[in-house]
């Protein structure tokens, strides 16, 4: 067994891990396949990917139950996709089909499933922060056990509606997970010539809550963090912050040249692909067999060109 590979955790049992890993799959291959019916004129409107960053949404819902919340952004597939969302409905969405999630108007940045406990994306930077500490106060008026978990990229820290969601969470003392996306990239500008204060965990800090920076390239690593911050939140410890440090591959948007971002640090993250790294190390552990990895690849696909052709005959 490789030096860089540890044995098998264990807080996550093979199952768990298997399914984390074919999650991350199936967030991959739907986004890639979105991209190309996008660029093939089959979907409208715009498409924001995030290949790269599936680890986090995939770890944080890994310690979720199925009644607890989530809130998303215009970058939002995977979070919902990580929560329980299905590629049919998912790609129904995006053709703007009655059989999608909101019936074909919510699009690619709107998709909600209250079913599932997804408030919806949004499409606002940050407007999910302040309905995520709402939500963290109906669950603390109704007594519940239950979390809320607030997905959000780092552009959105610097929105009046970041500072203001903190600071009710922490004086409500709310039973929200505050989870920062950060793919170093606001939009086109470089995080680093965004933001004074780098450090968001410190940030985080200054509202009375507990705040840690993970790899967000190593699903077991935000399933471990997160985890944490559900357990206090249940136990009525209130908020958490958590920044994943994290990458998306390609550029804002589909059709985004991504000029702004160094080919060097490009393939230095390439590198670090947490679908690649989890892999390893199911196989390593002896959890997944080269055949039962194949065999995984050809039914997500079977399942995403279903779910395209249920898309395609769905009415409009």
């Amino acid at each position: 067994m490789s030096k860089e590979i540890e044995g098998p955790p264990e807080d996550l049992t093979r199952e768990r891990l298997i399914a984390m890993y074919r999650r991350m799959r199936l967030i991959r291959s739907f986004e890639n396949t979105a991209q190309k019916y996008f660029e093939a004129g089959e979907i409208g409107g715009f498409l924001h990917l995030s290949q790269g960053q599936e680890a986090v949404p995939v770890g944080t819902c890994t310690a979720l139950r199925q009644d607890d919340y989530i809130t998303s952004t215009h970058r939002g597939h995977g979070d919902v996709l990580a929560k329980g969302c299905e590629v049919k409905y998912m790609f129904a969405e995006l053709y703007g089909r009655t059989s999608g999630y909101c019936k074909g108007k919510g699009g690619s940045m709107h998709i909600a499933d209250f079913s599932q406990g997804i408030i919806g994306a949004n499409g606002i930077v940050s407007g999910g922060l302040p309905i995520s500490t709402g939500i963290g106060l109906s669950i603390k008026m109704r007594g519940s056990d239950q979390v809320a978990v607030c997905f959000f990229g780092d552009g959105a820290t610097a929105e009046g509606g970041f500072h203001e969601a903190l600071n009710l969470a922490s004086l409500w003392q709310v039973p929200v997970i505050f989870v920062c996306q950060n793919n170093l990239y606001g939009l086109s500008n470089p995080w680093d010539k965004t933001a004074y204060v780098c450090d968001l965990a410190q940030r985080a800090r200054t509202y009375h809550m507990p705040g840690e920076c993970v790899d967000g390239m190593d699903a077991i690593a935000v399933y471990r963090s997160v985890q944490q911050a559900v357990d206090r939140a249940r136990a009525g410890g209130g908020p958490s912050f958590i920044e994943a440090k994290t990458y998306r591959f390609l550029g804002h948007y589909v059709g985004d040249p991504a000029l702004y971002m160094p080919k060097e640090e490009r393939e230095e993250w390439r590198k670090k692909d947490a679908i690649i790294k989890l892999g390893k190390q199911l196989r390593a552990w002896g959890y997944l067999s080269q055949e039962e990895d194949e065999r995984m690849g050809a039914d997500i696909e079977a399942e995403l060109q279903a779910g395209i052709e249920y898309a395609r005959s769905s009415p409009i």
